[in-house]
């Protein structure tokens, strides 16, 4: 039995990634699991944007009281691009206006996943977009198959959008995904849910709202859209930001356990600097090896409190619960400062505190994404070159990512990729590349392929941090400054240099001063 429902969440969502990193950050606490609202404060006269008549709505997080208001609308599209005349899906689009007079290329934020909503996600990193929002509207579209535009979510026995059956072996999550298409086939044609359709969307929506020029920000998977557009339609694209990027070359999954390897030796490595962390602690590394091989062997009933209902709960802790924890924690270093110590309660016996926060990150994060949407942009793009890597059999994600995937798109149906999908960008468009140092799923080797191709390009590699780093210390500044002058090669990033790494946890009340 495979039981890889949450290694398939955690290996694919790099958006989630989004969500880890929100849910850990001290800047984004309490701004995950955002949700749309269109709560009306008042009357209002609706307001234009070219051809798209917009009304009042809230972009409201979950958790914590902090909101977005905004401005929403919605597009009809054909389904299939190639047949205008055909079935019509509606897209739902938010748009914040420039709080002082707009410049005519706004900003489109575009979600990770595959399978995020934008309108969804951007409460939890909007402070990042303030200065641009100074004198650019900001726009953004569900991608087709999430949030308010036909969304494609898989329904489990329990009734929660999920990507398989808890416990499933491979012949059932074949199963689970053969009757997901079965079920999501009666609203939508899956081979049209990709990303080469998504950019069609967006430039579809560029021309509704009257913009020549548009700037992109894409984050996660969102770069693989960002690079697609930018690559079709660089007439219209002026700048491009591409945050924990995914080069047109890489195959989703098939470097994922390898990735999150070289995260947690560096990450490790700084409580193995760290006198007080090794004395308290032990070396992380060896307490992980040792925790897993105990686990597999006998994995013990964990009687815990749940961090989110507050219920007392009893469940079997297995190796997937760790290699969940550690992934996650690994997408925010400030999150990944606390693993270490939880690696050695766990191997004391004491498993309380790891199952309670692999139960409260994996209890948040799956209906973050449309499994549907994100099964039919992977199997069309990607599930012709997966390849189990032989070595993931020793890392802690394992192979059965890729082999889940490849029995999932084998009876998933598949669209047509262009023939020059894997192409580099290329030219002279501006384009800024940021990374951060420890990012577990898109390391700054993936920018430095990118950049090779980009004679205006620039990568900013940020030390210490992990997937999305656009929120962290002077980088909404530059990223503003970068749209504002098209240049990236101008920008003096020296304040980076004051970002400090994190401090790894001795003790549950903090690190040692």
């Amino acid at each position: 039995m495979l039981n890889k429902k949450n290694l398939r969440w955690l290996g694919l969502i790099v958006v989630l990634v989004v969500l880890a990193w929100n849910r850990w950050h001290p800047q984004a606490a309490n701004k995950t699991e955002a949700r749309t609202s269109a709560a009306t404060v008042a009357p209002a006269v609706p307001r234009r944007l070219g051809r798209l008549e917009f009304s009042p709505c809230t972009l409201a997080p979950d958790f914590g009281t902090q909101s977005v208001e905004a401005q929403c609308a919605s597009l009809q599209v054909p389904e299939d691009h190639a047949k205008p005349a055909g079935r019509k899906i509606t897209l739902a689009i938010a748009w914040l206006p420039a709080r002082g007079e707009a410049e005519p290329d706004p900003m489109f934020m575009i979600a990770g996943g595959p399978g995020q909503s934008a309108l969804e996600s951007y409460p939890g990193i909007a402070p990042a977009f303030a200065e641009v929002n100074r004198k650019r509207d900001i726009v953004l579209v569900d991608q087709r198959g999430t949030g308010g535009s036909n969304k494609l979510s898989c329904r489990n026995s329990a009734g929660k959008n999920a990507d398989m059956e808890e416990g499933d072996d491979l012949a059932g999550a074949r199963a689970f995904a053969a009757r997901c298409v079965t079920e999501l086939s009666k609203k939508a044609d899956l081979r049209l849910y990709t990303t080469t359709d998504a950019i069609q969307d967006l430039d579809a929506v560029r021309q509704a709202i009257g913009a020549e020029k548009i700037n992109l920000m894409g984050v996660s998977y969102g770069t693989r859209v960002a690079q697609q557009y930018g690559k079709r339609y660089p007439q219209h694209t002026r700048t491009i930001t591409i945050d924990g990027i995914a080069p047109n070359t890489l195959v989703f999954g098939n470097e994922f356990a390898r990735n999150l390897e070289d995260s947690l030796g560096l990450q490790f490595a700084r409580c193995r600097q760290d006198k007080t962390c090794t004395a308290k602690l032990g070396d992380p590394r060896a307490r992980l090896d040792t925790l897993m091989a105990t686990l597999a062997k006998a994995p013990p009933q964990v009687t815990f409190r749940d961090a989110i209902t507050g219920e007392v709960k009893t469940r079997t802790l297995t190796p997937d619960h760790v290699a969940n924890l550690a992934r996650m924690f690994a997408y925010s270093p400030q999150a990944a400062g606390l693993l270490p110590l939880v690696l050695n309660e766990a191997v004391q016996g004491r498993y309380e505190p790891l199952m309670a926060l692999s139960t409260l990150i994996t209890g948040t994060v799956g209906d973050q994404i449309m499994t549907g949407m994100q099964l039919s942009v992977i199997c069309t793009e990607d599930a012709p070159e997966l390849r189990a890597d032989p070595a993931d059999a020793a890392r802690l994600l394992g192979k059965d990512l890729v082999v889940v995937l490849a029995e999932q798109c084998a009876v998933w149906p598949h669209g047509q990729r262009p023939a020059d999908f894997r192409a580099p960008l290329t030219g002279k468009g501006p384009v800024l590349i940021l990374s951060g140092e420890f990012d577990p799923v898109t390391p700054p080797r993936y920018g430095d392929e990118v950049l090779k191709n980009l004679v205006n390009g620039r990568h900013l590699v940020v030390r210490g941090q992990g997937h999305n780093v656009l929120p962290i210390g002077c980088m909404p500044k530059l990223f503003a400054r970068f749209v504002e002058t098209a240049d990236a090669k101008a920008l003096d990033a020296h304040c980076l240099d004051k970002v400090a790494y994190a401090q790894p946890f001795v003790g549950f009340y903090g690190w040692d001063p």
